[in-house]
């Protein structure tokens, strides 16, 4: 039945890709937009979005940022096919960079460090991005639960996005510490819940968070590098790339983690509706 359910799901997915290619980026943005909000609600819960929004103790319209968060789920889904052409410049006029110098440093330098973030919009541009700097770099990525629509996904990530892409797990963080230790930087988001981690604030409430970066910072002695995109006007995005930061290996694991969850708080808070709250992030 399962099996039955996913070809269903892969075949119309596929269908709307299909049409999405013909009618153009901004079109297939706000048609993605619309589909978010009005048959978001079916496979995403709005109750949950506002459960967590209330959680976090934010403040405004919860139905509203819930609305737009679901809007921009369908947003960043339509636009999958049209990744290709921010990888290959025909969108390129579509992101502008903010602190793009310290990608050129680390590029330079050959720096190892950790990009960390969260699902932001469009959150598949900062991989992108700091691939086609030219920085030696791998991201790690959570396999999609329908087979048939994950290889395509995988598909396009790799082609697309990122090259290295490394899968979620103890195989992939095992790939991560090769990697790492050949000189590439990692790329990760530090906003899911994990099964493996620490129980540390986030949000005035404890979740269990990943240590990856922290590891990897500890002993390897790494920079940590904080970026952020956001959409401004529906189909234009800004991309922040943070001044590097060196963290002493002394620092706990804990302290470390804390200290990350407190940027991706800042991050979160800057565009309240444009990160995605369906995750059920204090989940025991």
């Amino acid at each position: 039945m399962k099996s039955f359910y996913h070809l269903t799901q892969f075949v119309f997915i596929i269908f709307l890709f299909g049409v999405f290619k013909l009618i153009g980026f901004k079109n297939s943005s706000n048609i993605g937009f619309f589909l978010g909000k009005t048959l978001g609600p079916i496979f995403r819960s709005k109750s949950l979005i506002i459960k967590n929004l209330e959680k976090a103790s934010i403040k405004g319209d919860f139905e509203k940022i819930a609305s737009n968060v679901l809007g921009n789920y369908g947003r960043i889904f339509a636009e999958y096919v049209h990744l290709k052409n921010f990888k290959n410049d025909k969108l390129s006029k579509y992101i502008s960079i903010e602190g793009k110098e310290y990608l050129d440093r680390i590029k330079r330098n050959k720096k190892k460090v950790i990009f960390i973030s969260g699902h932001f919009n469009n959150f598949e541009l900062m991989a992108m991005q700091i691939e086609k700097e030219g920085i030696n770099c791998a991201a790690i990525y959570r396999p999609l639960n329908n087979p048939y629509l994950n290889k395509v996904m995988e598909k396009i990530r790799k082609r697309d996005i990122c090259k290295k892409q490394i899968k979620k797990g103890r195989t992939g963080t095992r790939e991560l510490v090769k990697l790492i230790k050949e000189g590439a930087s990692i790329a990760l988001m530090v906003d899911q819940r994990v099964r493996e981690g620490e129980k540390v604030t986030f949000f005035n409430h404890l979740a269990t968070s990943t240590t990856i970066p922290a590891q990897f910072i500890k002993k390897y002695e790494c920079d940590l590098v904080p970026i952020y995109i956001e959409r401004q006007n529906k189909f234009y995005f800004k991309m922040y790339v943070s001044k590097p930061i060196k963290i002493s290996k002394n620092k706990s694991s804990f302290e470390i983690t804390k200290f990350i969850n407190q940027i991706l708080e800042k991050m979160i808070l800057k565009n309240i509706d444009q990160w995605i709250w369906t995750h059920d992030r204090w989940k025991n």
